[in-house]
């Protein structure tokens, strides 16, 4: 409900309707873990750092550090336009580019060693 910005309109329609909120815990609960997991193992490690930069930038974008949008709840600091979130998705996005999965992970078993 605290949501500003370019999907205020949508987190308040999620927050409205107590279905919505439901699906929308879910996936955030279990994609976040699932992508946690995946990150961990070095499973899938790509796809895991492109999902997890979606959600990520999906909460940024939600409740921006932008000056001018005031929220009621504290936040964990003064920022501006940059916050743990879009910190987050650039380290997300630095896995995405240097995949290591397949050097240490579970993902050298799915590539062929030349």
């Amino acid at each position: 409900m605290d949501s500003k910005w370019v999907f205020s309109g949508l987190a308040e329609t999620i927050a409205s309707n107590p279905t919505l909120l439901t699906i929308s815990d879910f996936v955030n609960m279990w994609g976040l873990t699932l992508v946690g997991v995946s990150l961990v193992l070095g499973l899938f490690s790509r796809y895991s750092a492109l999902v997890g930069m979606g959600f990520v930038m999906l909460y940024y974008l939600f409740a921006p550090p932008f000056l001018g949008l005031e929220y009621s709840r504290p936040g964990e600091g003064s920022y501006l336009i940059v916050n743990k979130n879009l910190i987050e998705a650039c380290a997300l996005w630095v896995m995405y580019t240097f995949p290591t999965g397949h050097i240490i992970g579970l993902d050298r078993l799915f590539t062929k060693s030349n």
